[in-house]
């Protein structure tokens, strides 16, 4: 599991800090670190919660990007 980069520029791009998102998402800043980082694997209901805060979907968040490409097998 790699980086999670779309996830700090949906972040970023609202202007929320990770303590920010933390806190509307009931985790500990060290998790959206982690989940940031690509350290922490968020259950479903937590990657939903972030999504639904960022207006994002869990494609568009956590679906891995594949190698070499933008198709999806």
């Amino acid at each position: 599991m790699g980086k999670n980069l779309r996830l700090k520029a949906a972040r970023a791009n609202l202007g929320l800090t990770q303590q920010g998102l933390a806190d509307m998402v009931g985790v500990t800043r060290q998790t959206i670190v982690a989940i940031e980082k690509g350290d922490y694997n968020p259950t479903v209901k937590l990657c939903i919660q972030i999504c639904q805060v960022l207006g994002k979907t869990l494609d568009g968040l956590f679906w891995p990007e594949p190698e070499g490409g933008n198709d999806r097998v």
